[in-house]
């Protein structure tokens, strides 16, 4: 398996960042696990960034872009782009701009 630095970060109309999230091959999360099932993708049940930052914002309507990387180990950016269950999670937040590398 290959593992991936993905960093989201949650942006409220003013353009300040409310929420970061880092993808995790070890923690989960309830959001995480309901999430995966209902986009059929049950076995996504470790925590992906876009999820993380979500869980660590209080007030999703505050929520109006977020940004999706992915650091390579040289310290340079690679190809992310939201998954099926992100991407449904992020609609339901309500968020209207989605920026990825």
């Amino acid at each position: 398996m290959t593992k991936h630095n993905i960093t989201a970060i949650i942006f409220d109309k003013r353009k300040r960042p409310i929420a970061i999230g880092k993808n995790s091959y070890v923690k989960t999360h309830p959001l995480q696990a309901k999430s995966a099932i209902a986009a059929g993708m049950p076995s996504c049940i470790y925590l992906h960034a876009e999820v993380a930052a979500l869980v660590s914002l209080k007030d999703w309507t505050r929520a109006h872009r977020i940004v999706v990387s992915r650091i390579r180990g040289d310290g340079s950016f690679g190809p992310s782009k939201p998954c099926a269950l992100c991407f449904n999670l992020i609609k339901k937040a309500g968020i209207k701009y989605v920026e990825h590398t």
